[in-house]
């Protein structure tokens, strides 16, 4: 609440959280892993780098989102457009298709999101646009391995609870952060 006694907006309050202390380890021991993954796939190279850097932004979005059932922008927006300047400046001649994905896959979710408001949020869409500058044409295959393994999780919830699990959210990110990482090693 604000001086005035009314709820502050949500988007206000969302700039001032933070990723606790269990979540701040977690990520602390695994971004180097997740990053060195990349190194291992590509070598010592433009794409080693820029891949070791956008495994470190979806371990923290993955975590993040854990916890807060909220994508930061202060996160996903900057690491958007320094991934998308560095894929550009080492692959100009994919510039198009580094654009084109990550508006499409963005578009694709905005569309979700405003089809079924309650199944996506905008944090999604902006990890979408993320996961498109970063991948390419291999965005669809990042979606579609989150999708499955979002569906996994979900029928694993509804063997446990029953027609409760429906009432149960589970957040996205992390899903499309396995995606992500599992695109980006096999692509």
């Amino acid at each position: 609440m604000d001086s005035s006694g009314v709820a502050a907006p949500a988007v206000a309050r969302a700039a001032d959280v933070r990723l606790g202390e269990r979540g701040t380890r977690t990520v602390v021991v695994l971004a180097p892993v997740a990053a060195a993954l990349p190194l291992a796939r590509f070598g010592l190279s433009a794409d080693g780098f820029i891949g070791a850097l956008f495994a470190v932004v979806l371990v923290y979005i993955a975590f993040f989102d854990l916890e807060h059932r909220l994508i930061p922008n202060r996160v996903v927006l900057p690491a958007t457009a320094a991934v998308l300047a560095l894929q550009i400046a080492v692959h100009p001649d994919r510039a198009l298709e580094h654009v084109g994905a990550a508006l499409g896959a963005a578009g694709f979710f905005f569309a979700v999101a405003l089809v079924y408001p309650p199944g996506l949020g905008m944090g999604d869409v902006k990890l979408a646009l993320l996961l498109g500058a970063m991948l390419g044409t291999a965005v669809v295959g990042a979606i579609l391995v989150a999708t499955i393994a979002a569906g996994v999780v979900g029928g694993v919830l509804m063997l446990r609870y029953g027609a409760q699990a429906r009432k149960r959210a589970i957040p996205f990110g992390p899903f499309l952060a396995l995606g992500g990482m599992i695109a980006l090693l096999v692509s």
